[in-house]
């Protein structure tokens, strides 16, 4: 008698097919983290730490492998011939040394395809950053995880991690008979839990739209991109963003939309247009909890409407009423389930790079991801600032990227600079509107009690 399999079989996700799927622009559906070190740091030493601690995130020693006709989804399986070498690496820094040419670094490095016959990832260490600093960073195609995922993963590889049991590796690929039982059981269960589907869909429709948004109006933001992309970062502190959202009945997500919606307004006008509606596409996260070993997609999104011609306060009260509902939903990131098929069918037929350049329903994306909110080290090094990096694709010329660390939000504007040569004011006017909330609606800590209001959420 045959014994049962001891390693599970794991299949691509309906998220990890439509990453798959998106992945036809001239740009690569990848992401990357910068981690700016307070010190220099040895590649070998790094190598060294990371062959032992990635043994706590499997999915980065495995690559996708499409199963025999019949015997459904990509299989995740154990690379062989995994060597840490091949996907840890280092570089000299440009002169000056300074953040806009480690931007210019990470922007190139999150750009590069990353070879399809290993783990889509890579970490490249960074020399000669001014103040004898060096920087990780940490390049991960959309495949392996969300954002949240990928926060899950650094969390694993820094200094203080849990340790993990060793297993076996790699383990054996499932046979042919085993896919196939497999995927027939899958389909079964499908087939039983139909009911569900039917709720599901309709949280999905809910999360997606809420029966509130329309159009955007026509703009300079929305044209087909070329592969060459560009970046500055916008900062805030993170407690101030919190007494701004609490005393509002906001969260700091609908702060960072209304800095967003103002930065976007003020370089229309700046371009001379008149575009009065922006549709933003918000990712929303279906996780309970940032776990490294079970990384993967598990993200839908929601679309935000706003308007150019509302004043901040006006603004953040109507993003306010507008998120809630959808983004505290039973079924967050259940908007995949619309999205995935649409996708799918589109790249089958050869069609997806025709709609995403030709799309008329977002304006821009915007995504946060709740970081550590503790500092971080890494062989003894401080981790100063994680900086996210995120890509703009189809016809959307600039995205926009947050990610708290230690009591900071990072907010990273990427753009395609053959058609947003204005960048620097993006990041300017965005900074300005992040500081003029703070600045002008910030309430004190204490109530009048004289206790303190809890944090805000995400």
């Amino acid at each position: 008698m045959r014994e049962t399999r001891k390693h599970p079989i794991q299949r691509a996700s309906s998220n990890d097919l439509m990453a798959l799927a998106e992945d036809t622009g001239e740009s690569p559906m990848q992401v990357a983290a910068i981690l700016v070190l307070d010190r220099t740091m040895d590649l070998e030493a790094v190598r060294s730490a990371l062959t032992d601690r990635i043994t706590a995130v499997p999915r980065l020693r495995q690559r996708l492998r499409r199963a025999p006709f019949g015997c459904g989804r990509p299989v995740w399986i154990d690379s062989a011939g995994f060597a840490i070498s091949r996907h840890v690496g280092e570089l000299q820094c440009p002169a000056p040394g300074d953040e806009g040419a480690l931007l210019e670094v990470a922007t190139a490095a999150a750009a590069a395809l990353l070879p399809s016959d290993s783990p889509l990832w890579s970490i490249t260490l960074v020399h000669g950053l001014t103040g004898q600093r060096s920087a990780l960073i940490l390049v991960m195609h959309h495949v392996l995880g969300d954002g949240v995922g990928g926060i899950a993963t650094l969390a694993m590889l820094v200094d203080g991690a849990p340790a993990v049991p060793a297993v076996p590796f790699p383990a054996p690929a499932p046979t042919r008979r085993e896919l196939l039982a497999d995927a027939t059981a899958s389909r079964l269960q499908s087939l039983r839990s139909w009911p569900t589907g039917f709720e599901l869909v309709r949280d999905a429709a809910a999360e997606l739209t809420g029966g509130r948004v329309g159009h955007p109006s026509p703009s300079s933001l929305n044209q087909p991109t070329g592969p060459r992309r560009q970046c500055g970062v916008a900062r805030a502190d993170l407690g101030a963003l919190a007494s701004v959202a609490h005393r509002h009945e906001a969260t700091i997500n609908d702060v960072l939309l209304t800095a967003v919606a103002g930065a976007l307004a003020a370089i229309l006008r700046h371009r001379g247009e008149s575009a009065e509606t922006l549709v933003f596409s918000v990712p929303v996260s279906g996780r309970h909890d940032t776990t490294a070993p079970t990384l993967r997609n598990q993200v839908g999104v929601m679309l935000v409407e706003v308007s150019t011609l509302l004043e901040p306060i006006d603004q953040l009260a109507v993003i306010a009423a507008r998120t809630p509902a959808r983004g505290g939903s039973r079924g967050r990131g259940a908007s995949a389930v619309l999205m995935e098929p649409l996708m799918r069918v589109l790249a089958r037929f050869g069609a997806i790079r025709w709609f995403v350049n030709h799309q008329r329903m977002i304006t821009t994306l915007v995504s946060n991801v709740h970081g550590p909110q503790t500092m971080m080290a890494f062989l003894g090094a401080t981790v100063l600032e994680i900086i996210p990096i995120s890509q703009v694709s189809g016809n959307v010329t600039i995205s926009f990227t947050a990610m708290s660390y230690a009591g900071a939000l990072a907010v990273t504007v990427i753009a395609d600079p053959d058609h947003c040569s204005d960048l620097p004011l993006v990041v300017d006017e965005l900074q300005s509107k992040l500081n003029d909330l703070t600045a002008a609606l910030e309430p004190r800590c204490a109530l009048e009690d004289g206790s303190l209001r809890p944090p805000a959420s995400l």
